[in-house]
């Protein structure tokens, strides 16, 4: 094997940002080969991936499922684990060069700390590892030497901005919104949103639950917290601005008032591909971008009144401590619900606002502090769904 090629683990293979991790690994193959292969349930495609790319470790969290993918991939020589367990174990081998966390939601915490622990270079695309944890996260980084590289397309924007600033201060940062689908609409028109309208984005092409957390906004609040601890900001330094064209992906402001900015197409292939190529940038044929396709950029502010989800995400920022925790675990069980129809879209915010209320604050968590408060979480806000959607 070329020792400049870079073994990569690909944790959630069948997601909308892992399979175009994929696409990026088949355009360089002299540069990356796939190590690991993990998925939840989607063992149809995991294993055409398995076969295309030939990973050592392949992991269906669904353990029902395992008997399928161990019977295609076992004859190939490809070793099949399953169970959450092994997609935590997995990450620790020593062939693997790069963790790409793809996972959706608290479930790409654990695996990133084992990560962590074994120095690995991770390139993240789980925000919700830093919203539930980063105060452990980047304390953990720094003990075990793991270099996080982001890979949400705000934060590589801030990143690729902040390559050879050194010890430059930052005054502030711009984290861009596309708005959603539902950018200028009043709460009475938002009080009938389908989970149809809901799952279209204007321009990103994503999962389901990032694609809610864009429209209820949610999706900017859980950038907020990640940037916080990624760049190691201050929340009056972190200043959201909708940018209905998604061409500007953030922008750095540095304390003599220059401000730098990164632009590209609403593609996620640049941010993935940055991520693994890092520190080099790779020549790929990406569709370019052209300024005189787009000779109107704008920006507005954000619609807090409307969109309540921006402003508890800051909130929980602010109040620190197991907040943030409680805020991701109480969101996730609300988009779940909306997308099962079992909740309004107004009544998201409602509900994680709830949770925030009455889950008991934890100032300085640990570990079991994070895994206890989103357990009480999860039970406290479907216990209100069963209960009609009872908030008090």
């Amino acid at each position: 094997m070329n020792k400049k090629t870079k073994r990569i683990a690909v944790l959630g293979s069948t997601g909308s940002i892992g399979t175009q991790a994929l696409d990026v690994i088949s355009r360089h193959k002299k540069l990356f080969s796939v190590e690991v292969l993990t998925a939840n349930n989607n063992s149809e495609l995991l294993i055409r991936q398995a076969e295309k790319h030939n990973p050592n470790f392949v992991v269906i969290k669904n353990e029902k499922k395992y008997a399928e993918v161990f019977a295609a991939l076992d004859k190939k020589g490809i070793k099949v684990f399953c169970g959450e367990k092994s997609i935590e174990d997995v990450v620790e081998s020593e062939n693997i060069d790069i963790v790409l966390t793809a996972l959706v939601g608290y479930s790409g915490l654990k695996p990133t700390i084992r990560a962590i622990t074994k120095g690995k270079k991770i390139a993240l695309a789980n925000k919700e590892t830093l919203v539930v944890a980063g105060d452990l996260i980047t304390k953990m980084s720094l003990e075990y030497g793991a270099e996080i590289i982001p890979v949400d397309s705000e934060h590589s924007a801030i990143f690729q901005c902040l390559v050879g600033e050194g010890f430059n201060n930052i005054e502030k940062i711009y984290l861009t919104a596309s708005g959603g689908p539902f950018r200028g609409w009043g709460r009475d028109k938002l009080e009938y949103v389908t989970k149809k309208e809901a799952l279209v984005h204007p321009n990103w092409n994503m999962g389901a639950k990032i694609t809610i957390d864009s429209a209820t906004l949610m999706n900017k609040g859980l950038e907020v917290i990640e940037a916080k601890w990624l760049f190691d900001l201050k929340p009056n330094q972190i200043e959201v601005v909708v940018h209905p064209q998604s061409i500007i992906h953030s922008a750095v402001q540095f304390e003599d008032g220059s401000i730098k900015a990164q632009l590209g197409l609403p593609d996620m292939m640049l941010p993935i591909q940055y991520a693994l190529g890092y520190p080099s940038r790779l020549k790929n044929t990406f569709k370019r971008f052209s300024f005189f396709n787009y000779p109107e950029l704008t920006f507005e502010k954000p619609d807090l009144k409307t969109f309540k989800c921006l402003n508890l995400a800051y909130s929980a920022m602010q109040k620190g401590g197991n907040a943030p925790c409680v805020l991701n675990a109480a969101n996730e069980v609300a988009v779940e619900a909306f997308l099962k129809e079992k909740i309004s879209f107004l009544k998201m915010p409602d509900l994680i606002g709830s949770c925030l209320e009455k889950i008991n604050f934890v100032a300085s968590p640990k570990i079991e502090d994070y895994v206890e408060t989103d357990l009480q979480t999860r039970s406290l806000a479907k216990r209100i769904l069963s209960n009609g959607n009872n908030f008090n």
